[in-house]
């Protein structure tokens, strides 16, 4: 099997292992047959920063040039770099869930970020 097929598989089997990190920055890669190439995105972020490669070293090369370049633009810019998992994001759900929700939480007298982190840790709990 070539260093290629056992790299499709290694993402196609999405280990939790395998994380790409750089300077605080993360990404998840994944694989794209139509293309023919691995690619990935900074995870996290608002803005939209994307690598890509096609073998495991060009991929581990684009991941740290694309987040030296994105803080280098920053920087020129004299803009502060996003940076991610500030523990603040927008969540759309149901209107009559968060109706109910809201009404749950207020009768416990707890907030509702209390209620999400408390449900997002028993799923990450429930995955591990």
């Amino acid at each position: 099997m070539s260093k290629k097929q056992k790299l499709i598989n290694r993402l196609s089997s999405r280990p939790k292992d395998f994380t790409y990190e750089y300077k605080g920055y993360y990404s998840y890669p994944k694989y794209n047959t139509h293309d023919n190439m691995f690619w990935g995105k900074l995870e996290g972020i608002n803005d939209s920063i994307s690598f890509e490669g096609t073998t495991e070293n060009e991929l581990k090369a684009a991941f740290v040039e694309a987040v030296d370049d994105y803080l280098d633009t920053c920087q020129r810019n004299e803009m502060t770099p996003k940076l991610p998992f500030q523990g603040c994001f927008e969540i759309i759900i149901e209107p009559e869930i968060h109706k109910k929700v809201v009404l749950c939480a207020a009768n416990q007298e707890i907030s509702l970020n209390q209620v999400i982190e408390t449900a997002l840790k028993g799923y990450l709990a429930s995955v591990d």
